[in-house]
């Protein structure tokens, strides 16, 4: 099957590492294992048959009373679509499901070196995401 779709250019639209000081980074070298992963894809419609494709990555501890670190990125993909894709369920599919599998492992790499980066070496994310599986469950 080929691709519908071409990636135009892609870059990191925004990046925020905040720790709120030096003890507050010792709290969260402790407790990283409780962080987690979210993910969120957006889109939005520009001229000429082309998407930007906006995937933001959180990783925060969110059962914790007092926020001690927070990490985001948001990544930005445009991308050119084939002639004749008319088909709402199509579209969805290549914006949540193929554009995310051929540009997760480059975003996923930059997210862990800043966090890495920003005095959390150990770090790494152990669960991998399906993007088939989270596009078939969007749809049921």
């Amino acid at each position: 099957m080929s691709k519908k779709y071409k990636i135009i250019l892609d870059y990191i639209n925004d990046l925020s590492v905040e720790i709120k000081d030096p003890e507050a980074l010792l709290i969260v070298k402790e407790k990283i294992l409780k962080f987690k992963l979210d993910l969120e894809i957006t889109s939005k419609p520009l001229k000429n048959k082309m998407i930007e494709v906006n995937t933001k990555l959180t990783y925060q501890d969110k059962e914790a009373k007092q926020r001690e670190a927070y990490f985001e990125m948001i990544y930005a993909t445009v991308i050119k679509l084939d002639e004749g894709i008319e088909n709402k369920k199509e579209l969805e599919k290549i914006l949540l499901c193929d554009v995310q599998k051929e540009i997760y492992p480059k975003i996923e790499k930059i997210f862990i070196e800043t966090i890495k980066n920003s005095g959390l070496p150990g770090i790494k994310f152990t669960k991998k995401i399906d993007f088939d599986e989270l596009y078939y469950k969007q749809l049921n």
